[in-house]
């Protein structure tokens, strides 16, 4: 009988969500290369490319809505709403569109980060679940009021989802697992860096010297930031990859001390949680993934707001007691005044106590577990 797999249904939403479970692959793929290991994404294929180092086999598709964005900090709260109810509405058919195209693949557990789908793929299948997450969908959703009078079942109805899933496990900063009949929490899921700091450094070309921020903001971007006029620049260098604040800003080439990666920079070997421990601070909106990644490498933050986003506030609120941290509004942001912000940041005393960082190991034993019991053969008792 064919080796039974597990399968990962990952939201597209952000990079997070791919990223975290991708060391979760990694984990379990490295310490059970006899299960065979599926993932079903609308992520970017690229980054599951450069991450994933072990088999997989992807089915790209659409596993939920997320969040509709107009750029990294710029939330559209009805189009959301809009988007998630009509996914929910078909769920049933959807679910068993699923198990037809997983039909191959002799699935023994399914992994859901985070869509309501993964749990009803499940139970059509009778197969064992487990949710990874920091928030629930509905968690995020509740906070869009107005837009919710025009669906008034979607809360309930990616709720019912969540019912479904055997067991949650729940990463810090979190919200929205009271739906699951089982948690367990479990440490940070992070990205960790291959290289040492100065390793990365030289081979980005950095001055050791000068002190480095990393300006992170997901795939979305930031291309109206107009990186030439930061105020910093006698002092600091600033890193930014291809996609990130660099598209239409003439300014760029020009300066030296703006180093632009592009997307090729992570074909030869170098990681993005590799530049991550090479820097000094992380200019970013807060996600679960770059703040796991400082939390991993005791990086500071500098944090703008991110618009209508449950999770932004949740983050905000315990980021100080995880990491050096601080906030810069979007005025002075994009006015390029960051200058007192930064230094300020670099005064700032590190939190006491170490933060574990192994849950990707944790989930993987988890998931371990539930796909030998349902993958062992029935006693004689049993069969009897």
């Amino acid at each position: 009988m064919p080796a039974r797999s597990v399968v990962f249904f990952i939201s597209g939403h952000g990079f997070g969500h791919a990223s975290r479970e991708v060391e979760v692959l990694n984990t379990l793929g490295e310490a059970r290369p006899d299960i065979p290991l599926v993932v079903r994404t609308a992520a970017s294929p690229s980054l599951l490319a450069r991450t994933i180092r072990v088999p997989v086999t992807i089915l790209e598709g659409a596993c939920d809505t997320g969040v509709i964005q107009r750029d990294s900090v710029t939330h559209d709260d009805e189009a959301t709403v809009v988007q998630a109810a009509a996914f929910q509405a078909t769920m049933p058919a959807r679910g068993a569109a699923e198990c037809l195209r997983l039909a191959p693949f002799h699935v023994g557990v399914i992994v859901g980060d985070i869509p309501p789908l993964a749990f009803e793929v499940a139970t059509q299948l009778a197969v064992p679940s487990v949710a990874i997450g920091n928030f629930t969908w509905d968690w995020i959703y509740e906070w869009y009021r107005e837009p919710l009078r025009r669906a008034p079942r979607l809360l309930d109805d990616i709720r019912r989802g969540y019912r479904q899933a055997t067991r949650a496990l729940q990463l810090p900063l979190s919200g929205g697992f009271d739906v699951f009949p089982t948690v367990t929490q479990i440490p940070f899921i992070a990205r960790h860096a291959t290289r040492t700091r100065a390793d990365t450094r030289q081979q980005l070309g950095l001055d050791a010297r000068r002190p480095v921020a990393l300006l992170s903001f997901g795939g979305y971007g930031l291309d109206h930031l107009d990186l030439a006029s930061l105020d910093c620049l006698d002092d600091w260098t600033i890193v930014v990859t291809g996609h990130t604040g660099s598209s239409g800003n003439t300014g760029v080439g020009r300066s030296k001390q703006i180093h632009v990666l592009p997307e090729s920079t992570f074909d030869v070997g170098l990681r993005y949680e590799d530049v991550v421990a090479a820097v000094d601070v992380v200019v970013t909106k807060p996600g679960y993934g770059i703040v796991s990644e400082c939390v991993a490498h005791n990086i500071a933050v500098l944090y703008t707001s991110r618009g209508h986003f449950r999770e932004y506030e949740l983050m905000v609120a315990e980021m100080p007691t995880l990491l050096r941290c601080r906030f810069l509004d979007q005025t002075a942001l994009f006015a390029g005044q960051w200058r007192t912000a930064l230094e300020a940041l670099m005064q700032q005393s590190v939190p006491l106590g170490s933060v574990a960082t192994d849950g990707a190991r944790r989930a993987s034993d988890v998931i371990q577990e539930m796909h030998d019991v349902g993958s062992a053969p029935a006693s004689k008792s049993a069969a009897n």
